[in-house]
């Protein structure tokens, strides 16, 4: 297929983009403070909000371990110092990201969720689209994906409203932490897809369909786990959330605009600087008096 290792007429330098770009690997555990995790932990109780962060959380594991999977394959092409440190510490954060997302899932599943399925069924697409598809295409699809999730992150961590939204503490928690390390190696894996002369043709192509395959898969996993919630045949408890819906903070034009920039012909992970909203956030969950220091293994230090 021509399509997927076409690359750039002009090859782009083998660098990062950001050097001084840090991406430390906090080991870390949240597993004790998911024991008393409600049905419906979202804000207000919320049905729906419930159903989607549970589906979204039960992709996070394998769906981590194709992105490191993805980058490996193709980091002995790449020659700077510097961006060969950051995907250590991409692979060092996404590793612990999945391990984490596991925890979180297995609470679901036993409070009803369907967390495995969706898991083995994300597992069986991303081993049979590796089996398909090229390194460099299986790259293209973890620069898209990355970009999907550092939006969403940069969205939690900037929107109070969303936040609420999320409601239970230890779910927040886990996502806060989340959100911040995917804003912190939010470039990486487009840098290396970029060094290794990855096409901008193959690049947005491959976007247009993770835009159209997750979002497809994410609704239909939503429905089906609703389907089998109790909850979800009660008109009033339905219809609550249902309004709360249509004004969630995660369905506004901006959010849906800045997914889409992605598309853009000069774009780049960069191209938002959120550098002050990560040093704001690191202070907050891991500086001195951080509110996640006692969640990290071995304390403070380890952050």
């Amino acid at each position: 297929m021509a399509l997927i290792d076409t690359p750039e007429l002009d090859t782009p330098p083998q660098q990062s983009s950001n050097p001084e770009r840090a991406v430390p690997t906090r080991r870390i555990s949240f597993a004790p403070t998911l024991a008393d995790l409600p049905k419906h932990y979202a804000g207000d109780g919320d049905l729906i909000m419930s159903h989607v962060l549970a589906s979204l959380s039960s992709v996070f594991p394998d769906g981590e371990d194709f992105f490191v999977r993805s980058v490996r394959r193709l980091r002995h092409q790449i020659t700077d110092p510097a961006l060969r440190r950051q995907v250590a510490g991409f692979i060092g954060q996404e590793a612990v990201h999945g391990r984490e997302h596991r925890e979180l899932n297995e609470r679901l599943a036993e409070l009803g969720y369907p967390t495995r399925r969706i898991e083995a069924f994300t597992r069986w697409a991303l081993t049979t689209r590796e089996r398909i598809m090229s390194p460099k295409a299986n790259l293209a699809a973890t620069a898209a994906l990355e970009h999907y999730t550092a939006t969403l992150a940069e969205w939690l961590l900037s929107n109070e409203e969303a936040r609420r939204q999320v409601g239970d503490a230890a779910v927040l928690d886990i996502l806060l932490w989340h959100a911040l390390e995917e804003n912190e190696h939010k470039a990486v894996a487009f840098d290396v897809y970029r060094a290794v002369g990855g096409s901008e043709r193959t690049r947005t192509i491959t976007m247009n369909a993770i835009t159209v395959g997750f979002i497809g898969s994410q609704l239909v996993q939503i429905v089906l786990s609703m389907a089998g919630d109790r909850a979800t045949y009660r008109p009033r408890t339905l219809g609550a959330s249902l309004g709360r819906l249509r004004r969630s903070a995660f369905l506004k034009r901006d959010l849906w605009r800045q997914l889409r920039d992605y598309n853009r012909p000069d774009f780049h992970p960069d191209d938002r600087d959120t550098s002050e909203l990560l040093e704001q956030w690191r202070t907050l969950l891991f500086g001195e008096d951080g509110t996640l220091n006692e969640r990290l293994v071995g304390g403070p230090r380890a952050a």
